[in-house]
């Protein structure tokens, strides 16, 4: 077999790029969890994560690498060049547990990711292997980080005041001490701003757009899935091709229109014209679900009398509960969190979407922290929804039901 690299090489080289990776990790939420200033070092993480590296084909003790990395890297910041640079104001606590992190980050992973890799030569599946290992991890910090950074700063924003805000916009700490003044800027939006009618509005108007959407959407997806008619080829080709046309081309035809019947500013045409934008995509999702039911349960049953109607409420609606959930929320979502369209149509505060409203408060005569505090009131029940039926996507209830 082939051999690719050398392990004293591959460790060195990985642990490098992790600790990079773990030294900006810390200085990030060092930086968010204190208010300090925290920042990566190029020459110290280097240093440290070399020998890591090097050591972790011949040394396989993470919990005694992770040791090693925490005091190099004090003895290097004591020197000047650490790969997590302090701040004058940081103190030697918040230094200390800024370094056990770095430890703990650097020397069980790189571990990990040599686990298999002897000290010299290695052939392309282990080669490959500790690349893998690697990129996992990167990918996981990755995608953490891209989701989590941007809602704790939004969470952290809206907890403070302006004073707060106005002595230093980058320190996301909050003072546990206030207690329930925490929470004045969300207070305030229900009180002031009318926000329990934007979510009440939001709320009605998403529901009746998913049960419209499957009113259209089942029986059409069932028609090019199960029968057969003149275009039917063409029609399941096509469902998708309304996204093609971007929808701030359509703005101003559908501005005018609904002005000129009445539609404008109210509820109606919204409910009306959301339906438009979540059914194509909603045909789509459950033909090809429907495609994959066994054909031999819907025969069995009109083999024993049932109507059409009755096969698809009685046999293949409830084998489409996974895919009527998924779609349900897909469709949901969209609904919930559609802004253009809001913004174009609604004028009255009295009939505002959540959107609408929160596009209201970006304005210079409120303080932002009320505009975070919308978008939080608008992003947690959105996933406190996917996580209460994230299940219900991925289940298989067709398992078993065809024999043979």
């Amino acid at each position: 077999m082939r051999r690719l690299w050398h392990g004293q090489i591959t460790g060195p080289l990985l642990g490098i790029f992790w600790t990079l990776i773990i030294a900006t990790s810390v200085s990030v939420l060092m930086s968010f969890g204190t208010g300090d200033a925290f920042r990566p070092g190029l020459i110290g993480s280097v240093i440290v994560g070399s020998l890591v590296g090097w050591l972790s084909v011949t040394w396989r003790n993470g919990w005694g690498l992770s040791a090693l990395a925490a005091g190099l890297g004090v003895a290097l910041a004591l020197a000047g060049i650490g790969p997590v640079q302090l701040g004058a104001s940081v103190s030697t606590m918040a230094g200390g547990v800024a370094y056990i992190m770095l430890g703990l980050g650097a020397g069980i992973p790189v571990v990990y990711f040599m686990a298999n890799a002897p000290k010299d030569s290695l052939t392309r599946h282990e080669f490959e292997d500790s690349v893998i290992r690697f990129l996992t991890g990167f990918g996981y910090i990755f995608f953490v980080a891209i989701v989590l950074i941007p809602f704790y700063v939004m969470v952290m924003t809206s907890l403070k005041n302006q004073a707060e805000l106005m002595a230093n916009p980058l320190d996301f700490t909050i003072d546990l001490d206030q207690g329930t003044a925490l929470f004045r800027s969300y207070i305030e939006l229900f009180r002031d701003f009318n926000f329990g009618n934007y979510l009440w509005t939001s709320f009605f108007v998403s529901v009746l757009t998913v049960i419209i959407t499957l009113l259209f959407s089942i029986p059409g997806a069932y028609a090019v899935a199960r029968l057969r008619f003149q275009g039917q080829t063409a029609f399941s080709r096509s469902i998708l091709l309304i996204y093609m046309v971007p929808l701030i081309v359509l703005a101003l035809p559908i501005y005018i229109a609904f002005s000129q019947v009445g539609l404008r500013n109210t509820i109606f045409g919204i409910i009306l014209i959301y339906p438009v934008t979540t059914i194509p995509v909603a045909l789509y999702m459950l033909q090809g679900y429907f495609r994959g039911l066994p054909a031999e349960v819907e025969e069995a049953g009109l083999m024993d009398g049932l109507s059409r109607l009755a096969v698809i409420w009685k046999i293949t609606l409830p084998l489409s509960l996974p895919a009527l959930a998924s779609v349900s929320l897909y469709v949901f979502m969209i609904a919930w969190n559609e802004f253009l369209l809001a913004f174009m149509l609604l004028d009255d505060p009295s009939k505002f979407t959540l959107t609408r409203g929160i596009a209201s408060l970006n304005s210079s005569e409120i303080p932002r922290q009320h505009l975070m505090a919308g978008s939080v009131i608008a992003t947690v029940p959105i996933m406190a929804l996917f996580l209460g039926l994230e299940r219900f996507m991925t289940g298989g209830l067709t398992a078993g039901s065809v024999k043979g």
